[in-house]
């Protein structure tokens, strides 16, 4: 990202946390943000994958979008906020059940991806619906829903607050502490719960591969719950830098990296984001892009590759057997994990197919890549019977 003065960045509301115990504030998403702690990148990555990890992802856009006149109808109010954002999106909102979450994108005209978000049924307040957008691109998101919702709905932000993301086999248990009925919760659902006299947003969602949990508490009570998660000593805070590399593993996109407003969720292999109603209906931005590509019509699409030698970073050329550029990285790493380079990034589909051998272009040398399937390394999400 651009350059900016320290002057010119937004603090969370948990800036001085960071800066007591050691984390090394850099910009990113027009904020000052830790990318590690003293314990360095490495370590914060494994304690996550095997421990808790705790995340301050409070530059995200955490909003409510509610009904200005309900009929007092719960179903009939739902359809009518789903109503309202469908037109925007590839996503299915009107079969949400309460607390249900689902992940989705924001579509151009022509099926280019402005954002990937979360939106979520309220399971306590009909005809209201928790979206969660990017930090990058949380303004013109806003802006793009609320003029949607025109005087039908308003839209309420919450980033003011804090939202938290504890991340890791041992969340469940940390959560248990906190919030007792939130370890009930399944994958991609949420709920309302109450610590200490507050209220605290919580979902079992996240964006390291690993089972967790994102909690959003008010400005005024995210310090005492940021402690309270970590006077656990199973968990510990993790920079900017862990969270990427945990993600790269997962194989989950960036938004503009993996994503940006070019790209559709079929090329970026998110497929599965475009709900079958919509589909069949097809009744989103850019249908009939999408509906050809999801029949097959492609030019590129996004795969893994295990790289080997030193990382390929994104920008970096994909060539194929031949030494001809057919592609171009748009992540790449070390993944701690496994102990080895990965890279993602785009391809014709000829060149797409499990187990073949690519080449990268890395500082002017071409090393060996091998496509493989995604994730790197294998989900851990707590799955329940559907709701």
């Amino acid at each position: 990202m651009a350059e900016q003065s320290a002057e010119a960045l937004k603090t969370t509301p948990l800036y001085d946390r960071h800066v007591a115990a050691g984390g090394r504030m850099v910009p990113f998403g027009g904020y000052s943000l830790p990318v590690q702690y003293p314990a360095g990148i490495m370590a914060e990555h494994k304690w996550t994958r095997e421990q808790a990890g705790l995340f301050d992802v409070s530059h995200m856009g955490p909003s409510f979008l509610t009904l200005t006149n309900p009929s007092g109808d719960a179903e009939a109010d739902h359809a009518a906020v789903a109503a309202l954002v469908e037109p925007l999106i590839c996503g299915d909102i009107r079969s949400l059940k309460p607390g249900q979450v689902r992940y989705t994108l924001l579509l151009n005209e022509t099926g280019g991806a402005i954002d990937d978000l979360m939106i979520a049924r309220s399971p306590l307040v009909p005809g209201s619906l928790y979206i969660v957008v990017n930090a990058g691109t949380k303004e013109n998101d806003f802006a793009i829903i609320a003029r949607a919702a025109g005087d039908k709905a308003k839209l309420t932000r919450a980033d003011d607050g804090a939202l938290l993301a504890l991340q890791g086999p041992e969340a469940v248990n940390v959560i248990a502490q906190l919030a007792p009925a939130a370890a009930d919760l399944g994958f991609m659902t949420y709920g309302a719960f109450d610590w200490n006299g507050t209220k605290l947003i919580i979902a079992r969602a996240g964006y390291t591969g690993e089972d967790g949990f994102e909690i959003l508490a008010s400005a005024d009570v995210a310090n005492q719950v940021w402690d309270a998660l970590l006077a656990d000593d199973r968990v510990k805070p993790i920079g900017l830098g862990a969270r990427d590399s945990l993600r790269l593993e997962a194989g989950l996109p960036l938004y503009g990296h993996d994503l940006n407003e070019t790209i559709s969720p079929i090329e970026a292999g998110l497929g599965f984001a475009v709900s079958k109603r919509r589909r069949e209906a097809a009744d989103f931005p850019g249908a009939t892009r999408i509906l050809g590509e999801h029949g097959g019509e492609l030019s590129r699409v996004r795969i893994g590759m295990l790289v080997e030698g030193a990382p390929a970073r994104e920008g970096a050329d994909i060539l194929d057997a031949d030494g001809t550029v057919i592609g171009v990285v748009t992540s790449g790493g070390f993944a701690p994990s496994l102990g080895k380079a990965i890279a993602m990034g785009f391809v014709p589909p000829v060149h797409a197919a499990i187990g073949g051998k690519l080449q990268v272009a890395v500082r002017g040398r071409s090393q060996t890549a091998e496509v493989v399937a995604m994730p790197f390394v294998p989900h851990r999400y707590f799955r329940k019977a559907k709701i």
